[in-house]
């Protein structure tokens, strides 16, 4: 009261320094009886918290800003109050009203704090600073609700992951009219979550808010496809967006147009991912234009797509336009085999390519020739997997260059492509030459037509790769064999292998004389080395 008696008799310059002052004093002791009062109430229970537990690690920053707020109102009253005559018995302090509001406001955040522990702690879930990944936690109807009541009190989250929980499907609705409160999110992940049509409608609606958001993560929901264009209105706001992943999604021919409609909103784009669409064959034929817009895309997903003749003619003028492209995968389309031939011979335009996967595409030997051809234009190859396309069997010979050229190799899948004895010779010899030294790991399983003769050859030159980690040659599962003497040749280069960890054996029959020496490998490199030999009679 002594303060609104100056203020009646003071400057407008002696005022305002009154007011800041009174400003300060209060926002302190907001702040202050806000900790004194969270602190009395750890050590009533016995218990002494650490301040970098999770949800502090959140609220911290939130509980200032709440504090402050609180501060700036009750200043604002006392100013609107400093020039009223009223009786000085029928109001309380400045002083109690801060300590009274800020106790209240302690208890309050302390009570809340100590719900969301135990939230977290009944889930065996802790997080990061700014993510909150609740992962396959079995989350029921009752834990998405006290999840959503955690929400505000996350002002800051930047990642949200609640994929693999069934649960979650059919409440979405009630998580996104919390979502606003957390609109610095970054990533959000609702993988495999059962999201019906109401989820996904909900949250076509929510993504204009997170300008932010930079991950979005819906795979293995199989209603989105059926309500696409409300993900596909929402996204044309989200221009931050680096990664869209929409695996076993439900999408058909017209998911594609839809997608393509808003290709051109996703200039950031980095990682695409339609895989394991199986309707979605078709779609492309008409409507891959705005593909091409996505200059900054890295990462391209459409194994198991279904994709058709007319598909892969009009990714033919497209692909080859990414640049920046990294990672493309197109396994698992079985009509690529006869129609991708000017496909696969484009690829060279790709510079930056690291990963190709062509792995079970039917490939005829004219198409596996155009991508021989141009697989030695990919200085940077990394990793390439043309696993179950029988036509390498017998003309491996046309990737010899590729493999003598590319320092970066370090994956190499040839499974179930009909290998021969020659073809083995041949890596051994691209080997023995000293190439393929990056070499990590090497699958040549499923290959029964090759004879002992050529896992002698290979076995014997197999210590030059000091780089590998893991080597698989087992026999397809309806195959069993009699192992050669190379046997004793591929434990000999096994030992010279610094990095070795596993070897893929399954289904090779060891005399008693191998088995015996086998047994005394495992012995003396168990603590190194797994021998897969599952399956040996």
């Amino acid at each position: 009261m002594a303060l609104q008696r100056m203020a009646l008799h003071s400057s407008p310059k002696e005022i305002l320094e009154n007011r800041r002052q009174q400003d300060v004093l209060l926002r302190k002791t907001s702040f202050n009886l806000t900790m004194s009062q969270t602190r009395k109430k750890s050590s009533s229970e016995g218990e002494t918290k650490p301040w970098t537990s999770f949800v502090n690690r959140f609220l911290s920053s939130s509980k200032l800003r709440s504090s402050k707020a609180k501060s700036r109102k009750e200043s604002n009253d006392l100013e609107t109050t400093d020039f009223q005559p009223s009786d000085e018995t029928q109001k309380p302090a400045p002083l109690d009203t801060a300590k009274a509001l800020s106790s209240e406001m302690g208890l309050e955040l302390g009570c809340r704090m100590e719900k969301n522990e135990q939230f977290l702690q009944k889930l065996g879930k802790q997080a990061v600073d700014k993510g909150l990944d609740l992962n396959n936690c079995r989350l029921t109807t009752a834990d998405v609700r006290e999840m959503v009541a955690l929400l505000p009190f996350l002002p800051d989250l930047e990642k949200l992951d609640i994929s693999w929980n069934d649960f979650v499907g059919g409440t979405l609705p009630l998580i996104t009219e919390q979502m606003h409160l957390v609109n610095k999110l970054k990533s959000l992940r609702l993988g495999s979550c059962r999201l019906t049509t109401d989820d996904v409608r909900a949250l076509g609606q929510l993504l204009p808010v997170l300008q932010s958001l930079e991950v979005l993560d819906l795979s293995m929901n199989r209603n989105i496809g059926g309500s696409l264009n409300s993900i596909a209105q929402g996204l044309k706001s989200t221009s931050s967006l680096k990664v869209l992943k929409l695996q076993s999604c439900g999408l058909s021919q017209k998911s594609v147009t839809l997608l393509d409609a808003v290709f051109r909103y996703l200039s950031e784009l980095r990682k695409l991912d339609l895989s394991c669409n199986k309707e979605l064959g078709g779609g492309f034929e008409d409507s891959p234009a705005q593909l091409a817009t996505l200059e900054h895309l890295e990462v391209l997903d459409l194994h198991q797509c279904s994709l058709t003749a007319g598909d892969v003619v009009s990714l033919t003028q497209v692909i080859p336009l990414l640049s920046h492209l990294q990672e493309l995968d197109l396994s698992a389309n079985q009509k690529m085999g006869s129609s991708s031939e000017n496909l696969l011979s484009r690829l060279r335009f790709l510079p930056a390519l690291k990963s190709l996967l062509i792995s079970n595409c039917a490939l005829e030997r004219e198409t596996f020739t155009a991508l021989a051809e141009a697989s030695i234009h990919l200085p940077a190859l990394e990793v390439f997997n043309l696993s179950w396309n029988k036509c390498v069997g017998g003309n491996l010979k046309l990737l010899l260059e590729t493999l003598k050229l590319s320092t970066s190799l370090q994956v190499l899948r040839l499974s179930s492509c009909s290998l021969v004895t020659e073809d083995v010779a041949l890596l051994a010899s691209v080997i023995q030459t000293g190439h393929l030294a990056r070499l990590q790991k090497l699958d040549l399983s499923y290959n029964d037509s090759v004879c002992d003769a050529g896992w002698a050859i290979f076995c014997q030159n197999l210590w030059l790769l000091k780089e590998l980690t893991e080597l698989d040659i087992s026999l397809r599962p309806s195959t069993f064999r009699d192992c050669g003497q190379w046997f004793r040749h591929l434990l000999c280069s096994v030992t010279r292998l610094p990095e070795i960890t596993e070897i893929g054996m399954k289904r090779w029959i060891l005399p008693p004389s191998l088995e015996e020496e086998l047994e005394c490998f495992d012995r003396d490199h168990r603590s190194s080395i797994r021998f897969d030999h599952g399956g040996c009679q």
